[in-house]
């Protein structure tokens, strides 16, 4: 039986009159994490083009890695002999590690699912077929030594028919349960995650067969930011997340990283969120800005004095580097280009999720958000 120790609790410390968002802080072996957090992602043990440190720098209280990826290469075991993921990628804050199931199922046609588990071919590795059940996910989870892991899941994209929607809150429901079951490392928590599309009905079935499995300390909420639009999400999400789940659990917006998004997902009542959009989007050339966002390789920087950020405090625009010279930097392909603009466009989110919880702890959420939409034009694509 899952074991949920006393570290993995969870306190909300204010609540918004005016919207569901709240501020609390999440206890966990390797620290504590106020929320609403942005959690920066390291597929692969890494946050792409950071050190460690850079990301502990730029206010950082936890970060991802990918199971799915890991497992492939080096292999959790590998990962476990080097004394876990802590440890072998030099990070001493807490860790969350995903199921894996977003990259699974997005192997299209290479995905076999049933009751037992799935099996898929690893395309983006060696080619070779791989069979997950729920007990083998766990076990790599374990292995991995994350702070926080997720459960197996069936994760559909949008659109998809109702009728696999509802398969796939079953299979996840059935699988949440038996990785319960195989869950056994004590100095590691499990959450459950609700999946059902962007049906309410199934969205609420799922939420309550994880509530009848057991106590878990927190929960996932999947399945969203897979093709629908911004308002679509919010029609299921804000009853969701503002009215239906445990006040007393952290809520995760899996795999979400707009801007304005993470602002009203923030409204809604949602504690964390992960992308991997801030050092993607620096990858190609764009920085998260206040006025939405800038492509750096466009001609209009090319002899621009100012920062990204008037006002921004990260290591590229405090440290003095202009739109000009990162334009050149990104023109060219410098790598030093992605590495200045993925330190800013990180910085941008953690700063953001900063800010968010200081107006909810001035009770004054509601107006930080009509603030910060009025700043972009009403824009909620950003």
């Amino acid at each position: 039986m899952s074991q949920q120790p006393f570290p993995f609790t969870f306190d909300v410390v204010a609540e918004d009159p005016a919207t569901h968002a709240r501020a609390g802080v999440l206890h966990t072996p390797h620290g504590d994490v106020p929320t609403p957090i942005f959690m920066p992602v390291g597929t692969k043990a890494t946050v792409k083009g950071l050190m460690p440190s850079m990301v502990r720098d730029l206010g950082a209280k936890i970060i991802l890695a990918n199971t799915y990826h890991l497992a492939m290469r080096p292999g959790a075991e590998l990962v476990a002999q080097m004394g876990g993921l802590h440890a072998w990628e030099r990070w001493d804050g807490p860790i969350l590690t995903d199921s894996g199931g977003f990259q699974v199922f997005s192997h299209g046609d290479h995905v076999r699912l049933s009751d037992d588990g799935v099996t898929f071919r690893a395309v983006d590795y060696d080619g070779s077929y791989v069979t997950w059940t729920p007990e083998e996910n766990m076990r790599i989870a374990e292995l991995l030594g994350s702070d926080i892991c997720m459960q197996l899941d069936v994760c559909p994209g949008y659109p998809c028919e109702r009728s696999y929607l509802e398969r796939a809150v079953d299979l996840s429901s059935a699988w949440a349960e038996r990785c319960w079951r195989a869950h056994t490392r004590p100095d590691q928590a499990l959450f459950g995650i609700v999946q059902g599309g962007m049906d309410l009905d199934l969205r609420l079935k799922s939420l309550r067969r994880l509530e009848d499995i057991g106590d878990f300390p927190g929960y996932g909420i999947g399945g969203y930011s897979v093709g629908e639009s911004h308002d679509v999400m919010f029609e299921t999400l804000a009853p969701l997340a503002g009215e239906y789940m445990p006040r007393d659990k952290p809520r995760y917006l899996m795999g979400v990283g707009n801007p304005t998004t993470l602002v009203e997902g923030v409204g809604v009542g949602v504690d964390m969120f992960d992308c991997v959009l801030p050092t993607r989007t620096a990858r190609t050339g764009t920085a998260f800005s206040d006025e939405g966002r800038l492509n750096l390789k466009n001609a209009c920087h090319r002899a621009d004095p100012r920062p990204i950020g008037e006002h921004c405090g990260c290591p590229a625009c405090a440290g003095g580097f202009s739109r000009s010279y990162i334009h050149h930097l990104v023109k060219q392909r410098e790598m030093l280009g992605g590495i200045l603009l993925s330190l800013h466009n990180t910085w941008y989110l953690l700063d953001l999720m900063a800010r968010a919880r200081q107006a909810i702890l001035d009770g004054r959420y509601g107006a930080f958000m009509a603030e910060y939409r009025d700043r972009l034009d009403g824009r909620r694509d950003f």
